[in-house]
């Protein structure tokens, strides 16, 4: 599983587009946080990351399918897929190596953003940020770059074309984050159910571990999401 997963590493940085996506995803998060007024946290008058952990989501949203839209859609159209299936791996260890090597890749992208906290605090006069709520909005989005890579690669497995699975995998994350949320919303909704409507969607538990509070209850959906979309892959590679 780990050399498939040193392969997806490899494949990703083997090329410019990979540099130029997550120096694209960096550059657009300093230019939100910093550059331009509406989002710049300079402006707020006090030391909070909340701007970087609302846009980040949506960001990902495009980082995530970039990394992942190549995993096996490329397999399937270069060939490779045969050569995969020779290989003394189960169809699960496959998947698993192309789930933690993309993954992996999002991590990276994320470490440097670690730098936004140290900013803001060093910058900060009183007080400075608070530390419980930035590092557990630091897991959320750990485990949202998790779902959203399980759902990338889940739509890599259904195409050879990686512009589908592009945008195939994008559509979904963002049905995901933020489509049960506006369901929830609706008038005919506001009897009761838009709480459980709310809560099938990734914003309502994304929100819940960005207060600093780590709840049993969104680990678990969390996982459940990563563990579908990865069996239903695995289904895919199976029927191929």
């Amino acid at each position: 599983m780990w050399m498939i997963c040193k392969k997806e590493w490899q494949q990703f940085f083997s090329s410019l587009t990979g540099y130029l996506a997550i120096i694209v995803f960096l550059l657009l998060n300093g230019l939100l946080l910093f550059v331009f007024p509406d989002s710049n946290l300079l402006d707020f008058g006090y030391a909070t990351l909340g701007g970087f952990f609302n846009t980040t989501p949506f960001i990902l949203l495009f980082l995530v399918p970039t990394v992942t839209m190549r995993s096996i859609a490329d397999e399937y159209k270069g060939g490779t897929f045969e050569i995969l299936k020779t290989l003394p791996l189960r169809p699960a260890q496959i998947v698993g190596g192309k789930f933690f090597g993309s993954l992996l890749i999002v991590v990276a992208a994320l470490v440097p953003t670690v730098i936004y906290a140290v900013s803001i605090q060093a910058l900060s006069s009183i007080g400075g940020i608070d530390m419980g709520a930035t590092i557990g909005s630091y897991f959320g989005l750990v485990f949202l770059g998790a779902v959203y890579t399980s759902v990338g690669i889940c739509a890599s497995s259904f195409t050879n074309n990686t512009v589908v699975a592009f945008i195939a995998g994008a559509f979904v994350c963002f049905l995901l984050y933020n489509g049960f949320d506006a369901i929830s919303r609706l008038p005919v909704f506001k009897a009761g159910g838009d709480y459980y409507i709310e809560m099938l969607g990734i914003h309502a538990h994304y929100r819940s571990i960005s207060r600093g509070v780590v709840d049993l209850r969104d680990m678990i959906y969390f996982v459940g999401l990563i563990v579908l979309f990865l069996l239903v892959t695995q289904r895919n590679i199976l029927k191929r």
